[in-house]
């Protein structure tokens, strides 16, 4: 499974189960998600790809803030 920067992700598992996410940083087997509230951009989350599931949607993370990314993923959450 290929995951790119920028992709909206799901959590599998975990506390943060079940969330919507964006990829800030992929390397291998695990990257690096945000969804500017609980993981704030400065600090992302590093989580196992096995435990993501890709969505069709993508956002663009350069020059985003954490207040317009949670505006984004909320759309997308609604959206479903």
């Amino acid at each position: 499974m290929k995951i790119n920067v920028g992709s909206v992700v799901k959590a599998k598992a975990g506390r943060d189960c079940g969330g919507l996410f964006a990829v800030v940083a992929a390397d291998g087997n695990s990257c690096f998600i945000a969804d500017g509230k609980s993981r704030k951009l400065a600090s992302p989350k590093r989580k196992n790809i096995k435990h993501l599931s890709p969505t069709d949607s993508m956002i663009d993370i350069n020059g985003i803030t954490d207040k317009q990314l949670r505006i984004k993923l909320r759309a997308l959450s609604e959206a479903e």
